[in-house]
């Protein structure tokens, strides 16, 4: 990669906070048993959190000298990264996937996921009510099976 690369909207800043999830993993890694031995419990995800701080500080080295995007200051920046990295649609799937994990507690697996399924499908399919409901519940039925004859799991 050329140092002449210009960074995207928010690049900087993303990275910067994947190197402190980076060092948090490496610290609950580090809370499992420490470093007592090389085969200790908590010996692979301190491997595995070294590895990943390790390589955000060295992407944000490499990127030190690249130039910044071009925003007119940091509520610009942020502006642009917010309408590339989150356009309408995944704003809105993701939050009926949160209000899926609500549903999931309150009212249980067979209702929560066929009105999640129902709702995402008739949003993503533009308003296909037929097809939707079709759909959901094939999709449903077979998961249903799969979990509860197959596996045997309980399903709350």
């Amino acid at each position: 990669m050329s140092k002449d690369t210009q960074l995207k909207a928010g690049e900087r800043a993303f990275n910067g906070l994947l190197l402190l999830f980076s060092l948090g993993i490496l610290y609950e890694a580090y809370q499992i048993a420490g470093l007592a031995s090389i085969n200790s419990p908590g010996a692979f995800p301190i491997m595995l959190g070294l590895i990943m701080t390790g390589s955000m500080l060295a992407i944000l080295w490499g990127q030190r000298h690249h130039p910044k995007p071009d925003t007119r200051g940091a509520l610009d920046e942020a502006r642009q990264f917010t309408r590339q990295h989150f356009p309408l649609p995944i704003v809105v799937f993701s939050a009926m996937a949160i209000g899926y994990l609500v549903l999931l507690q309150l009212v249980g697996f067979l209702i929560a996921t066929v009105l999640f399924l129902f709702v995402s499908q008739v949003y993503l399919r533009r308003g296909r009510w037929l097809a939707s409901a079709l759909i959901t519940l094939g999709a449903t039925a077979i998961i249903y099976a799969l979990f509860k004859l197959l596996f045997q799991v309980y399903l709350p």
